[in-house]
């Protein structure tokens, strides 16, 4: 009798495991997204583009800057670098420099002469200090380069804090701030040009 018991409420059980309706898999999270991820992303997809701009500010310290062509060039991007040729008319010395660190994003400015040699003052930016946002970010001055613009007298310069901006298909920007100081020129995205070098 109690074998019979068993095996009915063995029966009884396997076909309620039959019949029931199986489990809902749990909702998967909304995977978060990292704006320094998604703002390296949106300068990554210009890679092998060239863009124009114009100065957006009015500071007579870039006097020097009105009336040139002013171009950049995305190039030479891999998963943890972009670098970036800033041309102002024939002087093509500058290059920014955006790299992945393990902390955040690393902005670099890279000055050489027409030989490739390094100038005197090169290599000097900064390491974001927040995540940002997708569109922009900014770089306070690091050691390296307060040590750097100390040494060549230079000391104005050491509260720079430069800035980058992505508005994918709109407009790209790079921004340099400290007191008394606001440089930014503004490039369109919408308009990429076929060559980078001095206009005809």
């Amino acid at each position: 009798m109690k074998l019979a018991l068993i095996a009915v409420s063995g029966a009884a059980l396997a076909l309620a495991a039959c019949s029931s309706e199986p489990a809902a898999a749990p909702e998967a999270a909304p995977e978060a997204t990292n704006p320094q991820d998604a703002f390296f992303a949106n300068l990554s997809a210009l890679c092998g583009q060239t863009f124009e701009g114009e100065v957006a500010t009015e500071d007579p310290l870039d006097a020097d800057f009105m009336g040139q062509r002013l171009v950049m060039t995305v190039t030479d991007c891999t998963d943890d670098q972009v670098r970036i040729p800033f041309h102002v008319g024939e002087d093509r010395s500058r290059t920014w420099v955006v790299s992945r660190t393990v902390d955040g994003l690393r902005l670099k400015h890279d000055h050489r002469h027409a030989d490739g040699t390094e100038d005197t003052v090169t290599q000097y930016g900064g390491d974001t200090a927040d995540a940002g946002t997708e569109t922009r970010q900014e770089f306070p001055v690091d050691q390296f380069s307060i040590d750097m613009f100390t040494r060549e007298d230079m000391t104005v310069s050491n509260t720079n804090v430069w800035a980058m901006e992505v508005h994918p298909g709109r407009q790209f920007a790079y921004e340099l701030r400290r007191e008394n100081r606001h440089f930014r020129v503004e490039f369109d995205l919408a308009e990429p040009v076929s060559e980078a070098g001095p206009a005809a």
